[in-house]
């Protein structure tokens, strides 16, 4: 496949909270295993230099998986900065001079879903997307119509096979596991129908709360944040049917498939809730409806599952830190 390489790596939302758990600690373990050797660009409002954002880098490889001297002075030699606003053109003239001459690069947007389409149609505007890759989080859109409006806006500024819609969930090494557990277990697969299941359950549980992303959590909710996509993402592993083939499209068209078998959610089988003193987080509405916890019973259409009830559950500041159980 003829498919040149990325030559820079550009994230915005470079002091976020996705950056400091989870993008730093990776960036950091491509260089460990020799998978990394390209100019990093982060892009923000709040540092206000690279050195500022050298010492985040330190903070979080100290708090989320350790630091590797070696490693980290590698990633610092290969960090960059550009300070500015997302909406901001001066921001993307600044992000051509610092991409300097790259003609490949990739770009992840690691900063809340409303700025998704902003910061595409800048970077096509600005030229930055020529040859370029990007890498859009989830959620993507609040609904059919903001999602189809996303699609619309990215490939405007980006060819199809150049957009990356990326769920990081399906990373987690429990989840490939999944998929093991499903599909080369002999022993499973006889047992793995409406016969022998009597329910299935999927949860997500976290004993802490919104830790600062009042705002953030503002637009998005538990059903947005985790159950449309994560827990879907779990729950279409587990009922969908063997796949034709071992490549992606045929997991896609199969998970395609089992979603296309749940009817329509009804009322009574939804319940939402707020932990206590949600309504006092920065960022959080006097008034908020936002749910921070949600449970929901589906079915699915099929062979295999009718009959079998399907519950997902999510939710922070509950008693136990749990998933997938």
């Amino acid at each position: 496949m003829d498919i040149p390489k990325s030559d820079a790596f550009v994230f915005f939302g470079a002091t976020g909270d996705l950056a400091f758990k989870k993008i730093f600690p990776a960036l950091q373990a491509m260089i460990k295993h020799g998978h990394l050797d390209v100019p990093v660009i982060g892009v923000a409002r709040s540092a206000k230099n690279v050195d500022e954002l050298r010492a985040r880098v330190r903070t979080s490889l100290e708090e989320h998986g350790g630091l590797d001297a070696v490693a980290f002075d590698k990633l610092s030699s290969l960090l960059r900065y550009v300070q500015g606003d997302n909406s901001d053109p001066k921001t993307y003239q600044a992000l051509r001079q610092a991409l300097a001459g790259a003609k490949h690069p990739i770009f992840y947007l690691a900063i809340p879903p409303t700025n998704f389409g902003v910061v595409v149609e800048q970077l096509g505007k600005s030229g930055c997307g020529n040859g370029a890759r990007v890498i859009v989080e989830k959620p993507f859109g609040r609904d059919g119509d903001s999602a189809r409006e996303l699609n619309r806006i990215l490939l405007g500024a980006f060819e199809e096979k150049a957009i990356f819609r990326l769920d990081h969930f399906l990373g987690k090494g429990p989840v490939h596991n999944m998929v093991y557990f499903r599909f080369g277990n002999a022993v499973l697969e006889p047992l793995w129908n409406r016969n022998h299941v009597e329910s299935v359950q999927i949860t997500m549980a976290e004993d802490f709360g919104v830790q600062g992303r009042g705002a953030f959590y503002e637009e998005t909710g538990a059903i947005r944040d985790v159950i449309q996509n994560h827990l879907f993402q779990i729950l279409a592993i587990l009922a969908m049917e063997p796949p034709a083939r071992l490549d992606t499209e045929s997991f896609r068209d199969e998970k395609v498939k089992a979603l296309k078998s749940i009817p329509p959610l009804e009322t009574r089988n939804l319940v939402r809730g707020q932990f206590r003193d949600y309504l006092n987080e920065k960022g959080v509405a006097q008034n908020s409806q936002v749910e921070t916890f949600a449970a929901l019973k589906l079915e699915i259409d099929s062979w295999r599952w009718r009959g079998v009830p399907f519950y997902i559950r999510a939710g922070k500041c509950l008693p136990a830190t749990v998933s997938f159980r």
